[in-house]
C-alpha cells in the first residue's frame, strides 16, 4: 500500500502556495475523435511554446484521452485516494511533449467513492495541477450538468463545438446545463471543422442566444479548420504540428496556443 498521507490542511497549504495553475476543462459537443485531436494537438502546441502541460482524463462514462494516447500504465487518482498508489506515480509522459493523468481506468470508473475518497481526489488533483503551468482537462458531465470531479467547477470551462447544426444545438444544451448547475458565469468557445468566417458565424449566433435567453457571456478562443492532416497525424501517433507543421490545422493550433499562453501571462500579471 502506498504511504501517501492526505492531510487536508497540508493539502490546502500546498495548493495555495506559489502561482495558481491555469486549469481549462474541455466539454465537447463534437465527436470523441475531434475532442481527442483538440486536447492532443493543443497540449503539444503549448508544450512547444515552452509551457509545462498536464492533460487530465476526468472521464468515467466513455474512454477518455488517457486511453486514446495509450497512457494506461500510470496510477490513477482513485488509486491514490484509496492509498493503493503514490501521487508521484500518476503522471505519465507521452511523446507529444506533455504529461497525462487519469481519474480512473477500467472497472474503477464504475466504483462508488465515499466522501473521504472524493476529498482525497480533489486534494491530489490540486497538488498535481501545481506541477504544471497549464492543465487541460478531458471533462465529462453527469446528466444533471455536474462534473465527475466537482473541483472542476472552479476551472475555466471551454466548450468545443463542431460546425454543424447537431453539434451547435448540443453545445447550447451543455451551456444551459452548466449555467443551471454552476450559476451565471462566462464560458469559452472553440469551433472545430470550420473556416475562420464560419467559426465567427457559429460563435456570434451562440453568443447571441446565450446572452438573450441565459444572460450568459461567451468568449471566442478561436477555431480549427477541417484538415485531413489531423487524422493522418493521429494515425501516426503524432501531433499535427510535429508531423505536418505547415498544415492549416497546425497554423490554427499554434494560434490557439498563443491565445492560451497570452491569457496565462495576463493571469500571472
Amino acid at each position: 500500500m502506498a504511504n501517501y498521507d492526505f492531510d487536508q490542511a497540508e493539502g490546502l497549504r500546498r495548493m495555495l502556495a506559489g502561482p495558481k495553475p491555469r486549469i481549462f476543462s474541455f466539454v465537447s459537443a463534437a465527436s470523441a475523435e475531434e475532442k481527442g485531436a483538440m486536447l492532443v494537438n493543443l497540449g503539444a502546441s503549448l508544450a512547444q511554446a515552452g509551457r509545462d502541460v498536464l492533460v487530465m482524463d476526468a472521464c468515467l462514462q466513455g474512454e477518455g484521452i488517457a486511453a486514446r494516447l495509450d497512457a494506461v500504465r500510470a496510477a490513477t487518482l482513485q488509486q491514490v485516494a484509496r492509498q493503493e498508489r503514490a501521487l508521484d506515480e500518476v503522471i505519465q509522459p507521452v511523446k507529444q511533449g506533455f504529461g497525462v493523468a487519469a481519474l480512473a481506468r477500467g472497472a474503477q470508473r464504475s466504483d462508488a467513492l465515499d466522501p473521504l475518497q472524493s476529498r482525497r481526489i480533489a486534494n491530489a488533483f490540486g497538488v498535481l495541477a501545481k506541477r504544471a503551468d497549464i492543465v487541460l482537462v478531458d471533462a465529462e458531465m453527469t446528466k444533471e450538468g455536474a462534473f465527475t470531479m466537482p473541483s472542476l467547477a472552479q476551472s475555466e470551462i471551454v466548450v468545443q463545438v463542431a460546425n454543424n447544426p447537431v453539434s451547435i444545438k448540443e453545445a447550447y444544451a451543455v451551456i444551459k446545463k452548466l449555467n443551471t448547475e454552476l450559476g451565471r458565469r462566462p464560458f469559452s468557445i472553440i469551433v472545430t471543422g470550420a473556416s475562420e468566417r464560419e467559426a465567427q458565424l457559429v460563435y456570434r449566433n451562440m453568443a447571441g442566444a446565450a446572452a438573450r435567453y441565459l444572460a450568459v457571456k461567451l468568449e471566442s478562443l478561436g477555431s480549427v479548420p477541417h484538415d485531413d492532416h489531423l487524422k493522418r497525424a493521429m494515425h501516426l501517433g503524432r501531433s499535427v504540428i510535429d508531423a505536418f507543421p505547415l498544415a492549416g490545422a497546425s497554423v490554427a493550433f499554434r494560434r490557439l496556443a498563443g491565445r492560451f499562453v497570452l491569457s496565462d501571462v495576463q493571469a500571472a500579471g
